[in-house]
Parts: structure tokens; C-alpha cells; sequence
């Protein structure tokens, strides 16, 4: 049984792939996940959520290429 990675999407990306990425993960398309991250940001404040997503880009690594 291969075991699910997370990566940064190469292909679904928008800015640095980390939506994409999660997609991927758990088999949701990258842009309900991108309304998801953009609504939590409004509500929650936009600085938490942009460092959080800069965070995930440092730590997420890139998808390998094919």
C-alpha cells in the first residue's frame, strides 16, 4: 500500500501551491480549498492566515517532478 505524501502542487497553483497541494491530499478540488483559506482569512484576520500559509509553503515540500 503506498502511503499519501504531502506535497506542493507544480501544476494546481495558484501562488505557491500549498492549496493545490492539500487538494491532492485529500481529494478536493484546490479552489474550494483556496474559498475556504480566503473566508477563514476575512473572518479570522488576514495576518494569521498569511503567515500561516507562508509557513505551510516553507515547511510543505515541492511535488516532485514526474
Amino acid at each position: 500500500m503506498e502511503t499519501k505524501k504531502l506535497y506542493r502542487s507544480r501544476t494546481d497553483r495558484m501562488i505557491g501551491g500549498v492549496c493545490g497541494g492539500l487538494g491532492k491530499y485529500l481529494g478536493l478540488d484546490g479552489t474550494i480549498l483556496r474559498l475556504i483559506a480566503v473566508v477563514l482569512m476575512v473572518l479570522t484576520g488576514v495576518i494569521p492566515g498569511v503567515i500561516a500559509y507562508l509557513i505551510l509553503m516553507l515547511i510543505v515540500p515541492l511535488e516532485p517532478e514526474a
